[in-house]
This record gives C-alpha cells, sequence and structure tokens, in this order.
C-alpha cells in the first residue's frame, strides 16, 4: 500500500466487523491495510502494523460491539500502533459505539462511561471520529476533536420507499426516540405515533398506551438500536392490541443480546430492517425476519471526502 501515503487513505480494521471493512475498501478501491492482531494466553491483545504509514492519513474501522470491552481495548491498542508509527491523522470509524446508553447521570454515583470512552479515544492518540447514529447527539459533545455523525436513515429511507406499503405509520418506541422517528416519517411523508412505556428495570419495559392512529395502519416501529428485543415486542403486542394491521421495525445497530432472536421469532412482528454496523452473525442469517443492509457505501464516501477535504454533510441529504 505504499501507493496510498501520497495523500490517500490507508485502511485498517479491528477483528470486530472485518466483513464490513473489507466491503469499504471494496467501495473505496483500494487494499486493506495488513495487520497482526492475536490474543497471549492471558487474552492481552497484540497488535502489530505491516504497512508503512508515515504520513499517512489513516482510518481504523471497529465498531466496540460485543464483546465491547475487548473490541475497545483492540481499538485502543491500534490507535496507539499508528500514533507511534508516526501516522500523519488518525481517525476512529466506529459503526457502533458502545456505551453510549450511558451518557449521563441518571441517579447518584454512577460512571457518565461514554463520555470515558470519548476520553480514551482521545488519549490514545485519535485525531477524528467518523460513527453511524449515536444513541444519544450530545455525545459528539464529549469529544474536543472532530466528529462525524452519519445516519442509516440514508440506507433505510430507499428501502422502506421501496416497499411501497399503503398506510404506512412511523412509530417512535418512546418519548425520547420522537426526535428520530419525526425525521423519517417526515421523509417517508406518512403519520407519526408514539408507544408510550414504562421501564421497569435495565433491559425491561411494559408498553402502556399508544398515542396517534395505528388503527389498520402498517406500522415502522424507528429505534436506533434493538438489544434483547424485549421493548420491541411489548411495543409489538401494544400495537397490535391497540388495531394496528401489521408491524414492522428498522434500526441502525442490531445488538440483539440475550433472548433477542427467540423473542423475534416468536413474536408476532413481521420484519426487522437493519444495517451491518455489527457483524452478521448465522443466527441473525438464519433469521427469515431480519433484512440487512450495507452501511459500506454510507462509511466509504465519507472516508474518501474526509480524505478529499471536501464536505461530509452534503451525505445527509435524501
Amino acid at each position: 500500500m505504499e501507493q496510498n501515503l501520497n495523500g490517500r487513505a490507508l485502511i485498517f480494521s479491528g477483528r470486530a466487523n472485518l466483513s464490513l471493512a473489507e466491503d469499504i475498501c471494496k467501495y473505496m478501491k483500494i487494499e486493506l491495510g495488513r495487520t497482526v492482531i492475536k490474543d497471549f494466553s492471558d487474552k492481552e491483545i497484540y497488535v502489530r502494523i505491516e504497512e508503512n504509514v508515515r504520513g499517512g492519513d489513516v482510518f481504523v474501522i471497529q465498531p466496540t460491539c460485543y464483546p465491547g470491552n475487548t473490541n475497545l481495548m483492540e481499538l485502543l491498542i491500534m490507535i496507539d500502533a499508528l500514533k507511534r508509527s508516526s501516522a500523519r491523522r488518525i481517525t476512529a470509524v466506529i459503526p457502533y459505539y458502545g456505551y453510549a446508553r450511558q451518557d449521563r447521570k441518571s441517579e447518584p454515583r454512577v460512571p457518565i462511561t461514554s463520555k470515558l470512552v470519548a476520553d480514551l479515544l482521545v488519549t490514545a492518540g485519535t485525531d477524528r471520529v467518523l460513527t453511524v447514529d449515536l444513541h444519544a447527539g450530545q455525545i459528539q459533545g464529549f469529544f474536543n476533536i472532530p466528529v462525524d455523525h452519519l445516519f442509516s436513515m440514508k440506507v433505510l429511507i430507499p428501502y422502506l420507499q421501496s416497499l411501497d406499503l399503503k398506510n404506512m405509520v412511523v412509530i417512535s418506541p418512546d418519548a425520547g426516540g420522537v426526535e428520530r422517528a419525526r425525521a423519517f416519517a417526515k421523509r417517508l411523508g406518512v403519520n407519526l405515533a408514539i408507544i408510550d412505556k414504562r421501564r421497569e428495570a435495565a433491559n425491561e419495559a411494559k408498553a402502556m398506551n399508544i398515542i396517534g392512529d395505528v388503527v389498520d395502519k402498517v406500522c415502522f416501529v424507528v429505534d436506533d438500536m434493538i438489544d434483547t428485543a424485549g421493548t420491541l415486542v411489548e411495543g409489538t403486542a401494544a400495537l397490535l392490541g391497540a388495531g394496528a394491521r401489521e408491524v414492522h421495525a428498522c434500526c441502525s445497530h442490531a445488538v440483539l443480546s440475550g433472548p433477542a432472536i427467540e423473542r423475534i421469532s416468536k413474536s408476532e412482528i413481521k420484519s426487522i430492517v437493519t444495517t451491518n454496523t455489527i457483524p452478521v452473525r448465522d443466527s441473525m442469517r438464519n433469521q427469515s425476519k431480519i433484512k440487512i443492509l450495507s452501511v459500506a457505501p454510507l462509511l466509504g464516501e465519507a472516508i474518501l471526502r474526509i480524505n478529499r477535504e471536501t464536505s461530509v454533510s452534503s451525505l445527509f441529504d435524501l
């Protein structure tokens, strides 16, 4: 990759989502940088960069998804290795930003872990961050370096439009997601409804009331992530109970931890549309209800524009 050092991008990837990194490189028509990453017997991570990166504009692709602690540490170690190899600029490409749900002190004596992660990335030597659909937009303010915050809506909206569904209504799964759901509804030209829910404990939620008209409607629940799918299953039941014809969902990040896949398969939800910000597991491929779209072109185009110092904000247009 010596030819890429003349102002062109150098792409490296950790082990979290190698297939996405390869797809990004195919879009950009460049080779993925060579690295050696392995674990010692005590699970410490070893990294060696096998390219000359001196003076290069380097992008490291690594979502901090499960196992989050391992993938985050691997990203930090890669950034440190690149910094000590005299890379001109290091951009951390984090399609899924882990610990984003811990973005404020919601009760006494708890951490703001998303701020801690931001500090770790900057301390390791990150010059810029590129990410997709942060759980809370204000996390950008936790960084004192540039953050490019992309939206998977650019990928999801055209797919939803292609379905050409009649009587569609966009559903926000809670009050906090109204802004995101409203953006979808506006671009799709449909109405918005809200599920009023009461959260009983972490990863558990009980849907209560439906605000808006869903009678005989095709409902699309829009969220940034689906974790254990408890909220989604409760919301689906509430919508159908309120007279909805059928329920679908779309999200940026398919975390799908714990009993999520089993819950989805047993629920009355018709389909889930998501992206590959998190690696696609076999259990997801084998679940007929789940449709996966690629964000590789979106991220690849953003990387090209950052490298060329041209506008990234135009990628938000639909």
